[in-house]
């Protein structure tokens, strides 16, 4: 059931919103916590109720090592805890890859398992994860099942994050009434008309001029390629800058506030900038129990830099199983190295040429990411940088004449880089979402809702067979 189809939003979203409020007004907030808890279960179910099993299996299990860890502090248990989560993403996410590497470098042929990714394992291995240290910490003092169920289960966080915090979430369960007041369901009806106008209206529209040309690199020609590396990256910022925006606005319906994941990446001056920016909750999760506890923050630059390639790597190995995303995590390590470096150099560089140069570099990496393989995304590179030749769609000889060779483009007739330039322009300088939402909820205005309720009319005018966001994949 994905957020931007009909059946979720005219079906499961009502029908959810109904019961809880009508079980929490009569039957009080215990009856509401399971409603949450059933409404979850059948969300993720509606995928596939065997993975259903699966997660329920794995929240108790987790549950019970929690408590043993809270009483016990044992670092040998922490470490099963953690081995165990660990031995079941990598079997439902990595045994193919590992066994296709052993079949290339062996020589041999074993059969692939063919498994089939569970939706979001990636975020809720990485919570479990989160939890059981600070049970091991002492952080965790409530061990009511129930709250516990609704934290990793919570619908609008289930699939693609954000990583959240049991101190994050069971407080606001803990609460004598759940029921949102009228500030937070405006400011939710709003993130999730935005969300739904980025997902449907942007997003979509731009992955119409990424996926053909992403299939068929050895035919682009260079404004092809950058074309389709511009699009890519901009779809895959308004698709998750989407989903992030819709799971806020949803969580707020149901009277929980989820923490911000996506903050004006494009916007950032540097890369690291950038990663507090993009992903937020991986990146603390990537700092708080990779990054800290290998040194990298209190050992020399010379450690820093390798602990962050060690990280960064282990991040892109997080996103998928392959090569290129193993590379992508690589390059972004190599980046955060040499901004490090640059940093201890000193040298002051003008905002706007470091903002931009930091795009590039996050551009560059996003073809990498989106590639089927490493030497796919070497010609895409190679072509944009013009190795093959500079050939201009044929539309553009009225304005070039004899200046550049023209030629027919399969994929784009020019024109479309101009609105994604425009996206871009919007990206990196406007207002984000969550700003505009924080001032809507302390001054609404009509205006607001007037663009509210017409970017929800566009989504529905555009809607079509819903798409699945990017991040789902992960």
């Amino acid at each position: 059931m994905l957020f931007n189809s009909a059946i979720f939003l005219y079906g499961f979203l009502p029908a959810a919103l109904l019961v809880f409020w009508t079980a929490h007004q009569y039957r009080g907030v215990r009856a509401a916590q399971w409603v949450l808890l059933a409404a979850s279960c059948v969300f993720y179910g509606a995928w596939d109720w065997r993975y259903l099993v699966m997660l329920l299996v794995l929240l108790g299990v987790n549950y019970q090592l929690g408590g043993w860890l809270s009483r016990q502090r044992s670092a040998i248990a922490l470490s099963a805890g953690v081995a165990f989560n660990l031995l079941v993403l990598g079997y439902f996410k990595y045994a193919d890859f590992f066994i296709s590497n052993v079949n290339a470098v062996a020589g041999q042929h074993h059969e692939l398992l063919h498994i089939i990714l569970p939706l979001g394992i990636s975020f809720f291995i990485f919570q479990k994860i989160a939890y059981l240290v600070d049970c091991h910490k002492g952080l965790v003092t409530d061990r009511d099942p129930l709250r516990f169920a609704i934290f990793v289960m919570f619908f609008p966080q289930l699939i693609a994050g954000p990583i959240v915090h049991h101190s994050e979430i069971i407080p606001q369960l803990q609460k004598k009434i759940l029921l949102p007041d009228a500030r937070m369901v405006s400011t939710g009806l709003f993130l999730l008309a935005v969300g739904l106008f980025k997902k449907v209206v942007v997003a979509d529209w731009l992955g119409d001029y990424v996926d053909v040309p992403f299939a068929h690199v050895g035919e682009l020609q260079i404004l092809d390629a950058w074309t389709a590396a511009l699009g890519y990256t901009l779809q895959l910022y308004f698709d998750f800058s989407a989903y992030s925006e819709m799971a806020m606005g949803l969580a707020l319906l149901f009277g929980v506030a989820l923490p911000v994941n996506f903050n004006s990446p494009y916007q950032a001056f540097n890369i690291a900038e950038f990663w507090r920016r993009w992903h937020i909750t991986l990146g603390r999760f990537l700092r708080d129990y990779l990054y800290i506890p290998l040194g990298g923050n209190k050992s020399g630059e010379g450690r820093a830099m390798l602990v962050a390639l060690a990280v960064m790597l282990l991040g892109g190995l997080w996103h998928g199983a392959g090569w290129t995303f193993v590379l992508w995590g690589l390059l972004h390590g190599l980046y955060l190295s040499v901004h490090r470096a640059w940093s201890v150099v000193g040298v002051p560089m003008p905002r706007p040429v470091a903002v931009a140069i930091t795009f590039l570099s996050v551009l560059f990496a996003w073809v990498l990411f989106r590639s089927a393989s490493v030497s796919d995304a070497i010609t895409i590179w190679t072509t944009m940088l013009g190795l093959h030749g500079v050939v201009l769609p044929s539309s553009y000889s009225v304005w070039f004449g004899s200046t550049f060779q023209t030629q027919h483009s399969s994929f784009i007739n020019g024109i479309e880089i101009l609105p994604m330039l425009g996206l871009l322009m919007f990206a990196v300088s406007a207002q984000n979402t969550q700003q505009r939402a924080a001032m809507l909820s302390s001054a609404p205005s009509k205006q607001s809702a007037v663009l509210a309720a017409l970017m929800v009319m566009t989504s529905i005018l555009s809607f079509g067979q819903p798409t699945t966001f990017l991040y789902f994949q992960f």
